[in-house]
């Protein structure tokens, strides 16, 4: 393994991935993009010729045995998520893998398994926990500055809903999977595990998500184990931006993550003080999507275990799964209760 660069393939050129390949070949120091992989050809000369990337492949599992690839990203549908997992861990090269980890926890369990049967490494790709904002809030928590944490309350608003087939739970997990895992990742990073949880919502605003068995709002209530609270709420009809807030109440103060705001600029005009708003999620975090690529080929050159394992994948998963459970009966759901 090359002790300057990493030698990254990248398995999926949609729009995240075309992201990631920029900032593996040209943003960051630690890595090489050496092969990238789509099933569309077209896309994939498009996508190494910009780059100068000479592993071109249509099939994951070439760019996996490619012996000019070290380490390996996943930017993939969910539903793929375990098949190449399981096949990075059996060629024992590291992977990054986006999130959610899977679409059942079964699938995420057998990642799991494939990663500690073969010594290999394996970090999902939670990006908020690398977002600036969230590392000052963590550490002003760790260091005790709003006293206890009692309160915890995070909000998800996309300004539009997506294509009615990647809406589809079966796709992508739908509102509470795919969009919401990223705030009970939070709750847990700020807060520990949760224990039950409660979930109401509806296809309120596009009636027409109803029609793939997807909802556009939904509210989440949690209770975490040692009997703190937290809620958070998903929508799909945030139209006026891209709104992404997190807050946690302590007993001597606050923290709150998430200004609304894309360019450092106020207008102010008679009895009107506006300004503009984030368009959408790789403008919001933009900074912390390379943070943790950089983090990853650190810790593979380094040796370092991963700061978000499948572990945290597998947990906030099952905090999905459980809110998912909960909408459709009714009622509270024990997140210790979700099995594969």
């Amino acid at each position: 393994m090359s002790a300057a660069r990493l030698r990254v393939g990248l398995i999926g050129l949609g729009r995240l991935g075309r992201v990631y390949a920029r900032d593996l070949a040209s943003r960051i120091g630690e890595t090489r993009l050496a092969a990238v992989c789509d099933p569309i050809d077209e896309v994939v000369s498009e996508v190494a010729d910009e780059f100068e990337v000479g592993g071109r492949h249509t099939r994951a599992e070439d760019l996996i045995a490619d012996p000019g690839v070290e380490a390996v990203v996943i930017v993939t549908p969910t539903r793929t998520h375990r098949d190449l997992a399981v096949l990075c861990a059996r060629a024992g090269k590291p992977a990054f893998c986006e999130k959610p980890a899977a679409l059942s926890l079964g699938d995420a369990l057998a990642m799991k398994e494939a990663v500690e049967r073969s010594g290999s490494f394996l970090q999902m790709g939670f990006m908020r926990r690398f977002d600036s904002g969230y590392v000052a809030a963590r550490a002003r928590l760790s260091a005790g500055d709003i006293g206890k944490a009692v309160l915890f309350k995070s909000s998800s608003r996309d300004p539009q809903p997506p294509p009615l087939a990647y809406a589809d739970p079966r796709s992508s997990g739908g509102l509470i999977l795919d969009l919401g895992i990223h705030d009970f990742d939070l709750a847990r990073f700020f807060m520990g595990e949760v224990g039950t949880v409660s979930a109401i919502g509806g296809a309120l605003a596009f009636p027409e998500l109803a029609t793939v068995g997807d909802i556009d709002n939904a509210v989440v209530t949690l209770t975490f184990r040692d009997g703190r609270l937290g809620v958070v709420d998903l929508s799909r009809h945030g139209v006026y931006g891209y709104d992404v807030s997190t807050e946690i109440l302590g007993d001597a103060g606050a923290l709150r993550v998430g200004a609304l705001r894309e360019t450092p600029l106020s207008w102010l005009t008679r009895n009107n003080v506006s300004h503009d708003t984030p368009p959408g999620f790789l403008d919001r975090f933009a900074a912390a999507y390379t943070a943790q690529l950089a983090d990853f080929a650190r810790n593979v050159l380094l040796g370092r275990p991963a700061p978000v394992s499948i572990d945290d994948g597998i947990e906030a998963l099952r905090i999905a799964l459980a809110a998912r459970q909960s909408l459709t009966t009714g009622r509270p759901v024990e997140v210790a209760s979700v099995a594969p």
